[in-house]
């Protein structure tokens, strides 16, 4: 069958989102099943159920705009440094205003192309929101914090605002990358490069440290959130919708990671993050590889 606004709107209510809240949105189309009208009637069944009080919130990464990500590469395996480095030459810069969001869903990126949405302004991990708190949410977003406090996630937190996932799985609860910020002995730093347009128009290249993110334990990390009181699952479309309070999961995840891991015994750990630019890294050393 396909959705309408009406069915999803009661499915978003029956899931337990409350009108005026703030919203993370990750969504598969796919996976939520045939909808009528695509991802801008997934955002209509959102605004309906929000009222004009509610902001919704996506992640529009850009990961493709780097030479130290996985994408960067594999395009450029086999190749000399001097054929590399011209692959590197050809990356467009990050421009917030027309930089399309890569791998994060079609309602994602229609999101970011709706009038009045405002954009966070970092080249990675850039966020855009569309609602009455959209620049207060996206105002701070520190070059070396991806996913931290001085990011749109740590406004979300500190706005107790909730996450949802809609046909996405665990691994893509971006709110538990907060918690890794928070732990009393965070991962390793590593290297990033990148590019951005500056204010002048010019490319400019970034250079910068920021902490090694890992969310191979993600789905793991879920499997024990789904059975918290607050962790609410329920059908969406065709497809299975969680919605978790920010700061609850997020907590949650800080004391999850400090049990569950180790990272004292300086083995290797192979990280699926899509910003790492080594394949495996040694927890125990600083340098991030």
């Amino acid at each position: 069958m396909t959705a309408g606004r009406a069915v999803l709107a009661a499915d978003l209510r029956a899931l337990g989102l409350p009108a005026g809240a703030t919203v993370l949105v990750h969504a598969s189309l796919r996976r939520v099943g045939p909808v009528d009208g695509g991802p801008a009637t997934v955002l209509a069944a959102l605004c309906e159920v929000l009222g004009p009080g509610g902001t919704v919130v996506v992640p529009t990464h850009t990961a493709g705009n780097s030479i130290t990500s996985p994408a960067f590469r594999a395009a450029t395996a086999g190749m000399t440094a001097r054929e590399a480095a011209e692959v590197a030459d050809r990356i467009p810069p990050f421009d917030p205003d027309t930089s399309p969001a890569e791998g994060m869903g079609a309602f994602a990126e229609h999101v970011r192309r709706t009038s009045g949405a405002v954009r966070s302004r970092h080249p990675h991990t850039s966020f855009a929101a569309l609602g009455p708190a959209a620049a207060d949410l996206t105002a701070v977003h520190d070059l070396d914090c991806h996913l931290g406090e001085r990011s749109p996630l740590g406004a979300l937190y500190a706005a107790g605002a909730f996450e949802l996932l809609l046909g996405v799985d665990y691994t893509s609860c971006t709110g538990f990358h907060l918690a890794e910020y928070r732990l009393a002995r965070p991962g390793p730093t590593r290297p990033h490069r990148c590019y951005v347009r500056d204010d002048t128009g010019r490319r400019t290249r970034l250079d910068f440290l920021a902490l090694h993110l890992d969310d191979s334990d993600f789905p793991r990390l879920g499997a024990a959130a789904d059975g918290e009181p607050w962790a609410r699952r329920g059908r969406v479309g065709a497809g299975t919708g969680r919605l978790l309070p920010v700061r609850a999961a997020v907590d949650f995840a800080v004391d999850w990671m400090t049990v569950h891991r180790d990272r004292s015994r300086g083995s290797v750990h192979v990280c699926r993050c899509r910003y790492c630019d080594l394949a495996a890294v040694s927890p125990s050393d600083g340098s991030g590889g």
